[in-house]
């Protein structure tokens, strides 16, 4: 499979994960759980969230159509797998369930599975393409804190 191909696959699984996502949040942010929470003060405006996710999507199947060209290997379609899984998952646990804990190790999780993608496939070739993954893990720092607050100050 050739790097446009990857890449394509990626956009459609990752969009596709983001609205699987989407589709169980039961409301989500217009929720009437949700609009009660005691938020973050730097939590961000509800379009702000749609856009973020639009780019991180765009840079990560970027990323890993650079990756999966690389490096050809089941567990690293695994990792990505479960990434898929942590990503959707925690949808349906923190809008769905309102299992904010929960939802505080899932992002965490999450956070700590791009790290790890981050740190340890740098091959001179994927030098460069590991940037792609700063939107993503910048987000997923905001999130993680905004989740945080939710879990400590309500």
């Amino acid at each position: 499979m050739n790097k446009i191909s990857y890449f394509i696959l990626f956009l459609a699984i990752n969009f596709g994960g983001l609205a699987l996502g989407s589709w169980l949040m039961n409301n989500g942010p217009t929720s009437e759980w949700y609009i009660n929470l005691n938020k973050a003060p730097w939590t961000p405006p509800g379009w702000v969230f749609g856009v973020a996710w639009s780019l991180i999507m765009l840079c990560f199947s970027w990323y890993l159509a650079e990756l999966f060209s690389d490096r050809k290997s089941k567990f690293l379609w695994t990792v990505f797998a479960f990434q898929v899984l942590l990503n959707v998952g925690w949808n349906w646990v923190f809008f769905n369930q309102h299992y904010t804990l929960l939802g505080l190790v899932v992002i965490t999780a999450l956070l700590l599975l791009i790290f790890y993608f981050f740190i340890t496939f740098r091959s001179d070739r994927l030098k460069y393409a590991k940037y792609l993954l700063l939107p993503y893990l910048i987000w997923l720092c905001i999130a993680t804190s905004l989740n945080a607050y939710v879990v400590f100050y309500n």
